[in-house]
């Protein structure tokens, strides 16, 4: 089901022009547009670290580990969903692995700047994506699994978003969130990354299950890593270098791989049932009743 977001009526899906008010979104650059007004600048992003991104994601083993657990998390918790919205798709990147993972799903994918989406776009041919500010979503019980995968630390109204994520999300289906833990690890790259915050486990399961979610499954990730990532943290506050965002993803072939051997170790823990209390992020499945 729509939300128009002029009249706020609510009507199914044959189109996106509203049956009531007869608004319908504008196109901008292929995509549907359903907040215009922030489509190239926002507060919470830099919308010109879209290509870096796309290039550092491939391969690297973060990112990669980070798509086996979440892709990992929605065939374990949510087995029948028959679509998904990833809201902050940014380049695709999450959505191209799930689609090679689980090609019956139907998959859409929504980003507030237009730039990450003509990225996107190129990666995921066939696929619905949108612009969209997830602090309005105009859908209300439409998908069965939403996910924001460091996403929700961008947004001030993060309860907001919450609440919204409910709204569009269809009873007995649920969400699945990661987003970067421990406040002692903020760094340059928070800061770069126009974080608002790093949460704590207590922190997230609180403001998810005050917006009507029952949270099924809670646990830290790059939990093995976590030294490493301190040492790092703290090497680069003490650096009197110019700032590179680039530079913890630019590591060397054989360490990559070590890297993410160590994330497949964790991750086989977490599949068993370890849920560890500290890491560098956290990942969080709650499910709409």
């Amino acid at each position: 089901m729509l939300v128009c977001m002029k009249c706020n009526g609510r009507f199914e899906r044959f189109g996106y022009e509203c049956p009531f008010c007869h608004y319908e979104p504008e196109i901008l650059e292929g995509h549907f547009a359903f907040a215009p007004e922030l489509a190239e600048e926002s507060e919470g992003f830099e919308a010109s670290y879209f290509d870096t991104l796309s290039k550092l994601e491939v391969g690297n083993f973060w990112f990669t580990s980070r798509n086996r657990l979440i892709i990992w998390a929605l065939k374990q918790y949510f087995p029948q969903a028959a679509n998904f919205l990833e809201i902050g798709c940014g380049t695709g990147f999450v959505l191209s692995g799930i689609k090679d993972a689980l090609p019956e799903l139907t998959l859409s994918g929504s980003e507030v700047f237009t730039a990450g989406l003509s990225i996107a776009a190129r990666r995921l041919p066939g696929v619905e994506l949108f612009q969209m500010d997830a602090r309005r979503i105009p859908f209300a019980e439409n998908f069965d699994v939403i996910g924001a995968f460091d996403v929700l630390e961008h947004i001030r109204e993060d309860e907001l978003v919450l609440s919204q994520m409910h709204q569009a999300t269809r009873k007995g289906g649920g969400i699945i969130i990661t987003v970067p833990q421990h406040a002692f690890l903020w760094s340059q790259a928070d800061d770069y990354a126009r974080h608002v915050r790093r949460y704590s486990a207590h922190e997230l399961r609180n403001k998810v299950e005050r917006s009507g979610f029952e949270v099924v499954r809670v646990t830290s990730f790059v939990s093995f890593l976590l030294p490493l990532m301190f040492v790092s943290r703290l090497t680069g506050a003490s650096s009197k270098q110019r700032y590179d965002p680039a530079a913890e993803f630019k590591i060397g072939a054989a360490t990559n791989f070590i890297l993410r051997r160590v994330m497949d170790v964790e991750r086989l823990f977490i599949k068993i049932g370890s849920s560890f209390p500290a890491g560098g992020s956290l990942l969080l499945v709650g499910r709409r009743i």
